[in-house]
Parts: C-alpha cells; structure tokens; sequence
C-alpha cells in the first residue's frame, strides 16, 4: 500500500481508528486532545548497517553495526520522524532494559528514505521515534540482519511496554 493510497500512512486511517476506539470510552474533542498527546508511536523498520564497500557513505559517528543494537534514526530534514524528545525517552528506555542502541543520522550530502514514522506524525501530531535492526544490503535479494540485534530489538519494546507510561509520567518536556 502506498503511503499516500486511501490506506496507507498519509491517509486518515490511523486519525480515525484513535477516534473511534476513543470514542468507547469519551466522545469529547478536549479527551481526543490530551490522548493524541499522551501517545506515542513507534516506527520500526530497518536501518541501514555500516556496508564495508561503503564505509564513506556514513558519519564517522554514525556507523551501525550487525549485533550491535537496535538503531534511532535521525534526520534534520525529519525524512525520519525521531527528535530530541522521542530520541531521549527510547534511549532511557533502552538504558532501562539493558539494551544497546546505536544511533544513524544521516549525512547532509547524502539522500535518504523515509518511513511511515513522519507522515503519520505529521498527520495526527503523535510523538514519533524512528527506529530499526540494522541491515546491511538493504532491498537486495541477499538482505542480511543480525540475530542478536533481534532477541535484544525483542526486549527494548518489551521493556517500551513495561516502563513508558512510567518513564513518560516522569518526564516534563
């Protein structure tokens, strides 16, 4: 389904499910408000890994590795939806669980992909973060992820579902 289709992330689907499932429970705008606020959404995907025949492609800084960790991504130009806020509450959770996290933002002078993660934020203002296993060959037939990266991928949204209604209750942003 393409991102701008009838269905896909640019169209009203994820607006009106919040609304309805909302609306079992309070019909009021102000409540729709405050939950929309209260949300947060988690945009998993995959980030590209550091590729040993193109090293130069990534910051020095940025360079994610298989097995290392789940990935936030960053973009300035918000291609990736992650921002200072998002970014700091996956981070503290990851921390939480015991996690690694890697970090990729991309290079000014190098174009990028983007996510679901910023066009339904931008459509239904729900806090977002960008996230991914790092996968070296993206969209080629020999695509290769880590296995690690998936069992600890697996505890950083078990320890999101345990911990983020009390880390968020904590944080004054």
């Amino acid at each position: 389904i393409g991102s701008q289709s009838a269905q896909g992330a640019g169209s009203p689907v994820m607006s009106e499910a919040i609304s309805r499932v909302l609306g079992c429970f309070d019909t009021s705008d102000e409540m729709l408000k405050v939950t929309i606020r209260k949300s947060f959404l988690v945009s998993a995907d995959v980030a590209h890994a550091l590729h040993p025949n193109y090293d130069h492609k990534h910051d020095k800084n940025h360079q994610p590795i298989l097995n290392q960790g789940t990935v936030i991504k960053t973009n300035q130009n918000q291609r990736y939806a992650t921002n200072a806020e998002t970014g700091f509450i996956l981070r503290e959770l990851a921390r939480r669980g015991g996690v690694p996290i890697q970090e990729f933002v991309v290079r000014n002078d190098c174009p990028c992909g983007s996510t679901i993660g910023p066009i339904i934020s931008a459509k239904v203002g729900i806090r977002t973060v960008d996230l991914g296993i790092p996968s070296l060959s993206m969209h080629s037939i020999r695509e290769t992820m880590g296995c690690k990266d998936v069992a600890t991928n697996t505890k950083l949204f078990t320890t999101f579902y345990n911990e983020f209604g009390k880390l968020d209750q904590s944080c004054k942003f």
